[in-house]
């Protein structure tokens, strides 16, 4: 082995497997072109024995970056989803080595998060994103049998009454977000979950228009979380074309390709009547997650109804599974895919209605006092049957 220098740089000269390598070490430096050397046939000598290179882990916050960027086939909701868990896992551990995280790390995160008040869904979701980093760089074998996800709740969730529902409306249509009301009655009258609403390009849409209203349309689902709520076909209310009608006209110049909730900020004006506007428009990107979650915490705690915004689409199907003659199959079509938890408390709701539609026979008088009697001297002759023989 040897060394040599050519103008300003050091090179370096070796022999093996019966060949002359001969490179050059970069350095200025005869010590570091040693070093160089050492390092470069070391390098041969594990490719050769085939044992593989220990690479060296990155800080958390590139390794991160390095991983969600490596996820080429999310969709524009599945990515922001990433991204939102990604940032808050970067400002726990994004200035150590990735290769450093623990087992207690993952109990420590967990523990903050609830004390902070988050929900075991939401706690979850962001340990899954760890996971998926972990996983990889090859590091999350080593802690998955001693990391235990927390209990979700696992109710179905609840359909709002007809109260609570004026009451939401009526705070939504004050919202400093000009979207939100829109947005909200998507879910209630056509049972879309947020991230299909988001979805939503204006091409998606099949209007029938007269005099600058939709009088007529329905929304064709082209993204969803599952297979079943793809490509479905839901007629409009008439309410959710008049609200529709009234956001349509807010980007007059959107192209059929434009997202029917485009990316936008919200500039309000206070005084004795609030005013808000919209600006940073971009018609190419999907409206945030965080912009109408934000608004809808704000209205429901004005509106002092306990609920979730996923109770809108809860309420959707309920409504449909009261009534009788809504198959089970034609809910399916409408809501997409219906887990069988789902299932299961509707057809609790369908058997209450049922039991409400044979209530209603008690209020036939015309027919029903000579069957009462009758039924009465049916039970008073049983009874007397019944009776023990008398001396």
């Amino acid at each position: 082995m040897s060394v040599y220098k050519r103008g300003n740089t050091w090179w370096y000269k070796f022999r093996f497997q019966e060949q002359d390598i001969r490179e050059s070490a970069k350095t200025s430096s005869k010590t570091i072109a040693r070093e160089a050397e050492r390092a470069r046939r070391r390098d041969l000598e594990l490719g050769v024995n085939r044992i593989a290179k220990r690479e060296r882990m990155p800080l958390f916050k590139i390794a991160a970056e390095e991983w969600l960027n490596s996820k080429n086939a999310l969709t524009p909701a599945g990515r922001e989803y990433y991204s939102i868990n990604k940032k808050k896992l970067v400002e726990e551990f994004g200035a150590r080595l990735v290769s450093d995280i623990t087992r207690t790390d993952v109990a420590n995160l967990q523990k903050k998060r609830l004390e902070a008040g988050k929900s075991a869904r939401t706690v979850n979701c962001e340990i899954a994103t760890l996971r998926a980093i972990l996983k990889h760089f090859g590091l999350w074998t080593s802690i998955a049998n001693r990391v235990q996800f927390l209990r979700e709740h696992t109710e179905a969730g609840k359909a709002l009454s007809i109260e609570d529902e004026n009451r939401l409306l009526a705070e939504t249509a004050r919202s400093p977000s000009p979207s939100l009301f829109t947005f909200f009655i998507l879910s209630l009258d056509a049972g879309l979950r947020p991230s299909e609403t988001r979805s939503l390009r204006r091409r998606d849409l099949r209007l029938r228009w007269q005099n600058g209203a939709i009088i007529e349309g329905e929304i064709v689902v082209v993204r969803s979380k599952t297979e079943a709520g793809t490509g479905r076909v839901v007629p409009l209310t008439s309410r959710a074309r008049a609200a529709l009608t009234l956001w349509w006209g807010r980007f007059p110049d959107a192209s059929p390709d434009a997202f029917l909730f485009p990316y936008h900020h919200v500039g309000v004006a206070h005084g004795s009547k609030p005013k808000s506007w919209l600006w940073g428009v971009d018609t190419s990107r999907p409206m945030t997650r965080a912009s109408y979650k934000r608004a809808f915490d704000t209205a429901r705690t004005n509106a002092k109804v306990d609920c979730r915004f996923y109770d809108a689409r809860h309420t959707f199907v309920t409504r449909l599974a009261e009534n009788p003659a809504v198959s089970v199959e034609t809910i399916r079509q409408l809501a997409g895919h219906v887990s069988e938890r789902m299932l299961s408390r509707y057809a609790h709701i369908r058997a209450q209605a049922r039991r409400d539609a044979i209530a209603t026979l008690e209020n036939v008088q015309v027919s029903g006092e000579w069957a009462q009697k009758w039924a009465q001297s049916e039970v008073g002759a049983l009874e007397e049957s019944k009776s023990p023989l008398r001396n």
